[in-house]
């Protein structure tokens, strides 16, 4: 029999990129996809989620359990914390894309830094609405390990607005910067969105090697796991 997963996006841009790494889930498993770009560029607009985003990203959710789907994901982080209040009102697994990014960039850095200092991690973000729930998720995700990070948070809106203009090298080129510039002083970096984890091949490829945690990947590991496990 065949389960169905779905995905909640809030850019169609994104929908190749999760296609792919679907392969990877069980053999068993129908991936599909719910796209409204509304939710997003509602939260650009409003600077942060609203309770009517919320309510909006709730109904997806109970959309799309009720039309049977045995778990569900969402790849924006800036829907984060709409997510986990409708994971409390379902009984299916609902996941957050930067939750396996989270907690991999906190056990690197933590690995890192040993008995010696803090842990140092940076968030990344071009968006404004997904710098506060992606800072929140780490420092949440951090007191759960009984971890204390130092934080460098940096909000690249210029490489914003080059990828909303179509300047796709231009975008890359600025995260680029911010990563090499930070290289040498964190012991792990957080790229908060998907839209940014084609740079982290990118800076690696020129041989910066600070781990660098990207979403998508890590995310669809997750659910696989999870699809394997249930």
């Amino acid at each position: 029999m065949t389960r169905r997963v779905v995905l909640l996006h809030t850019v169609s841009g994104l929908l190749p990129v999760f296609g792919e790494l679907g392969k990877g889930l069980p053999a068993d498993v129908k991936v599909s996809n719910i796209v409204d770009e509304s939710l997003l560029a509602d939260a650009l607009a409003q600077g942060a989620l609203t309770a009517s985003i919320s309510r909006r990203v709730v109904d997806h959710v109970i959309s799309a359990v009720d039309s049977g789907a045995v778990a569900v994901m969402a790849t924006c982080s800036s829907i984060g914390p709409a997510v986990e209040l409708a994971a409390q009102l379902v009984d299916v697994p609902v996941l957050r894309v930067d939750v396996p990014m989270v907690d991999a960039a906190i056990e690197s850095a933590q690995v890192a830094a040993g008995t010696e200092r803090a842990p140092r991690i940076a968030v990344l973000a071009t968006a404004k609405s997904t710098l506060s729930p992606t800072v929140d998720l780490v420092r949440r995700r951090a007191q759960d390990a009984s971890v204390e990070p130092e934080l460098e948070v940096r909000l690249l809106s210029e490489a914003f607005a080059a990828n909303a203009s179509g300047d796709t090298a231009r975008h890359d080129a600025i995260i680029a910067e911010a990563l090499r510039d930070l290289a040498e002083s964190v012991d792990s970096i957080v790229l908060a969105q998907a839209s940014m984890a084609r740079v982290a091949a990118i800076v690696s490829n020129e041989g910066l090697t600070t781990p660098t945690f990207s979403s998508p990947g890590l995310a669809m590991g997750r659910l696989a796991s999870v699809l394997e496990h249930a």
